[in-house]
């Protein structure tokens, strides 16, 4: 799908360096088509030698050169990149933005009737276990978003979402490392609590969770029925549960996703 493309990013942080390396080892292309734009010669010196891909500080001389355009640049920022770019974007062209709550309108003001793709990614993609959301603009077709998929496939998971749904995504998705990186933390002082070492607590607490993801995703099992398995019957799981339920966590992780959506939507109006 990606083949015989030119791949270009306006903005060289974590997100584009995660999302060139998952591209790099899916074999998606070759070094040779990706192109980086950064303000910083020393980011860009980091990634020509970390990956042999080509670099700019003109992110005009990038946009001429290449056939996708991610924008991986923070929100506050992204006017001015449309400003430069957009007598240089054509029609042809895919843009993919990845900068939060900047809506596909805002985006479509600028590039005319160009395909555009917003995308709500998650940190875990620096790993190679991302999630990330897509939104297609009016002009954006499956033969547009299907090599996007793929390129977010190749640093964890993708699904395709109305722009609606993007503030609910970044609620749960976006700002979920964060209550999960709360939870593993609580866990392992837990650990340390009942005799456990830090460091012990830690691997403990992060793996387990991490082994409770992948049995959710890879036996398409409810959660609660996996849940299920594992407490038996007046036993030391179902104790644990209880004191859960009593202390309103649940509860806890559906405001926090809720309080997170709606502050979503309010920076979206800003």
């Amino acid at each position: 799908m990606l083949k015989n493309k030119r791949i270009g990013f306006i903005g060289g942080g974590a997100m584009a360096e995660s999302l060139i390396r998952g591209i790099l080892n899916a074999n998606l292309v070759m070094p040779s088509q990706i192109r980086v734009n950064d303000i910083s010669k020393e980011r860009l010196d980091y990634l020509s030698g970390s990956f042999a891909i080509a670099t700019a500080s003109d992110m005009q001389q990038i946009v001429t050169d290449v056939d996708v355009l991610f924008l991986t640049v923070k929100p506050q920022v992204i006017a001015g990149v449309l400003d430069k770019i957009a007598p240089l974007v054509d029609k042809t062209m895919i843009v993919v933005s990845v900068a939060a709550g900047v809506t596909i309108a805002t985006l479509q003001s600028k590039l005319k009737e160009v395909p555009i793709i917003r995308v709500m990614p998650n940190t875990p993609v620096a790993v190679g276990e991302g999630m990330a959301a897509m939104a297609l603009g009016q002009f954006a077709t499956k033969e547009n978003s299907d090599p996007i998929a793929a390129v977010f496939a190749s640093v964890g998971r993708v699904v395709t979402v109305s722009e609606d749904a993007m503030d609910a995504v970044t609620g749960l998705s976006g700002s979920g490392p964060a209550y999960a990186f709360v939870l593993i933390d609580a866990l392992s002082d837990a650990g340390v609590r009942v005799g456990l070492s830090r460091q012990t607590s830690i691997m403990l607490a992060a793996q387990t969770l991490l082994g409770a993801a992948k049995m959710v995703l890879e036996t398409n099992e409810h959660p609660a029925v996996l849940r299920d398995k594992v407490t038996s019957p007046g036993g030391t799981t179902i104790a644990g549960v209880h004191v859960l339920e009593q202390q309103g966590v649940r509860a806890a992780l559906i405001d926090a996703v809720v309080a997170a959506t709606n502050r979503s939507c309010e920076m979206g109006k800003k």
